[in-house]
């Protein structure tokens, strides 16, 4: 927990929220001096408040410790929109069509950056009666494979898991599909765009 980080968050939170310092302490519990050294950086809530802070201002944990609040005024989403963020840990990938605070095994993750398909991260695309085979050109070992593949329209996703010493092979009903996804362990994530039919 970076003091600094959550402090300012506090204030910005508080601030935003019309509250004083008198006004906050009294639903924590705890005194405006407290407060005030938590906004200056001079100290950091006991860890039993955090949880308390974060329904206060209507956040999340992880938002309230990284300092990057989310105003997710999206209601009606595109899944063209679609972002990936995969855990360095476990491997849990995890989408959003909006503004998210997203963490996994206590990283704070950051959405994927998509790369141009290259020799070393290229696929072929054919239709087998309603569904789009895909094979992906690349190894498929314990050290580099593709984790996963991704077929996205404009109002579903489809998501296949693939593992280590399997192919990377996957089917895809045709239904609108406008972009592939594929994410190398190693390398990132590849958006392929398919052409129109």
């Amino acid at each position: 927990m970076n003091q600094y980080i959550i402090g300012s968050t506090i204030k910005k939170l508080r601030e935003k929220n019309k509250l004083t310092q008198s006004e906050l302490a009294s639903k924590l519990s705890v005194t405006d001096k407290s407060i005030s050294k938590w906004e200056t950086g001079k100290g950091y809530p006991d860890i039993t408040l955090i949880e308390d802070i974060a329904k206060i201002f209507n956040v999340s944990i992880t938002e309230l410790f990284s300092g990057d609040t989310v105003d997710n005024t999206n209601v009606s989403s595109n899944m063209e929109k679609i972002k990936f963020y995969v855990c360095p840990i476990c491997g849990n990938v995890i989408t959003s069509t909006g503004e998210l605070a997203v963490s996994c095994h206590g990283v704070s993750l950051s959405p994927l950056e998509c790369e141009k398909c290259d020799d070393k991260h290229s696929l072929d695309v054919s239709i087998v009666e309603d569904e789009y085979f895909v094979k992906i050109n690349h190894e498929m070992i314990k050290k580099h494979y593709i984790s996963f593949v991704a077929a996205v329209s404009s109002d579903k996703l489809q998501l296949v898991k693939l593992y280590p010493e399997g192919n990377a092979e996957v089917r895809f009903k045709i239904a609108g599909i406008k972009s592939i996804y594929f994410y190398c362990n190693k390398d990132g994530l590849y958006r392929y765009l398919l052409k129109k039919q």
